[in-house]
């Protein structure tokens, strides 16, 4: 694979992240104001969220970027 070929893959796993990402902040939001008087489906759901971005970090953490030879 060349470094571009590298490149390119990084971009398109980055972009799909990131659409996932944005997806689960709307869907969020709206679950958010479908469900504001249920104290206990709202902190399920904040949990919820919570281990989605820690596994969010955690991935970008462990996979980087490929390093790039000049």
């Amino acid at each position: 694979m060349t470094e571009v070929d590298n490149l390119t893959a990084a971009v398109a796993r980055v972009q799909g992240a990131k659409d996932s990402a944005v997806a689960l902040i709307n869907a969020a939001a709206q679950y958010i104001r479908d469900h504001v008087s249920d104290p206990a489906l709202l902190q399920q759901y904040a949990d919820a969220l919570n281990v989605a971005a820690d596994d969010l970090g955690n991935a970008v953490i462990t996979n980087p970027l490929p390093a790039t030879t000049p």
